[in-house]
């Protein structure tokens, strides 16, 4: 089987070595490629960039694409992609970001700001117990779902949704506009691990907004479309989003004079909540090409119609 490393030059250095011993680890004779005539590729890793193929019509003996990212909204469009994609849910990036959740909903939820800004004073301040403030998660795939659970074993009423039904021990999940409104009306803490489609775009709006108890905190790990920029500055300026934490923008990277980076109440952090970890990415990404040598079902396949 010849596999095309598809996903830039810069990443190769990372992923050669441990794409190469999980390849050993399960007994796979694979020709892994960095360049090779289209015609002669059996299945392709993939990151969208600059140096990655962006036609995929050449590539007619490909069976599949594995993406490295999680999220796919930079391919699923494709009208040349074909061929099977599978999205990547890589057990270290899911651990990054249940730690980038906890940590910002716990910072939220202690009063760390509040804390760090009178340090020349003796001024108690007690905050609720855990099981008093209760978290929306917006969003319940793999991420979500892993973070939901984590929340909750933290004591953390977990309030999860998701555009379809879901079903989570230890969850109260809802689904839909009614649900959503249900969910924000309650949260004092909100999280948002959307996909990035047409039907999520600006789920965080003036309105929905509206729905959230006065001076609520958001913290945004999932993508920059799911909110309106704009509805969150007047949202942060009257009081009613108390603070916000945001990981991922409309444009990357952040515009220098965008209101973000000076707003007292908007915490910016440059795309860091989770990253895909070369050495357990790997082992997903082989374990796919194993069951695509034998004919099985292709792990994280990508529903092109909900673009996730």
């Amino acid at each position: 089987m010849k596999v095309l490393f598809a996903a830039g030059e810069s990443r190769w250095p990372a992923y050669e070595a441990p794409l190469r011993a999980a390849l050993a680890e399960a007994g796979l004779d694979v020709d892994l490629v960095r360049d090779a005539a289209p015609g002669t590729v059996d299945a392709m890793i993939y990151a969208p960039g600059g140096e990655t193929p962006d036609d995929f019509t050449p590539y007619t003996r490909c069976k599949a694409v594995l993406s490295l990212w999680a999220g796919v909204e930079k391919i699923v469009g494709n009208r040349t992609l074909t061929q099977p994609l599978c999205r990547m849910v890589d057990p270290g990036l899911t651990e990054g970001m249940v730690e980038y959740v906890t940590g910002h909903a716990l910072r939220y939820h202690l009063g760390l700001d509040r804390v760090l800004a009178t340090q020349d004073r003796w001024e108690p301040v007690v905050p609720p117990l855990a099981r008093e403030r209760p978290v929306a998660m917006l969003g319940l795939g793999a991420l979500g779902a892993a973070c939901a659970q984590a929340l909750a074993g933290l004591g953390f009423p977990v309030l999860g949704w998701s555009r379809t039904p879901k079903d989570l021990p230890g969850i109260e999940c809802h689904h839909g506009r009614d649900g959503l409104k249900t969910v924000l009306s309650r949260a004092q803490i909100v999280v948002t691990l959307l996909p990035a489609t047409p039907g999520t775009e600006n789920t965080l709006n003036a309105e929905t907004l509206g729905w959230l108890p006065k001076g609520a905190a958001i913290v945004n790990p999932g993508r920059g479309p799911l909110i309106d920029d704009e509805a969150l500055l007047a949202a942060l300026e009257t009081g009613q989003v108390g603070a916000a934490t945001l990981d991922v923008f409309r444009v990357e990277p952040l515009p220098l004079d965008h209101p973000y980076w000076a707003h007292p109440l908007v915490t910016v952090t440059p795309h860091i909540a989770a990253e895909t970890r070369a050495v357990t990415a790997a082992r997903v990404v082989v374990e796919n090409l194993r069951r695509l040598s034998t004919g099985e079902p292709l792990l994280h396949l990508v529903d092109r119609t909900e673009g996730y």
